[in-house]
């Protein structure tokens, strides 16, 4: 799980910055960065609920 969670995170980093990087696609940049905060946010979430 914490793989696929690593996986996740770098692509959505990876869309990121290729939002950043090409002018027209600054939406790409804007939806990698609400992915990359959500996939960080159930994360956390789920490896909180785990320990407990």
């Amino acid at each position: 799980m914490l793989v696929l969670l690593i996986v996740f995170l770098m692509l959505w980093l990876i869309l990121t910055i290729v939002g950043f990087a090409i002018n027209g696609l600054l939406w790409l940049a804007i939806i990698g960065i609400v992915l990359f905060i959500g996939t960080a946010a159930i994360g956390v979430v789920r490896r909180r609920s785990v320990r407990h």
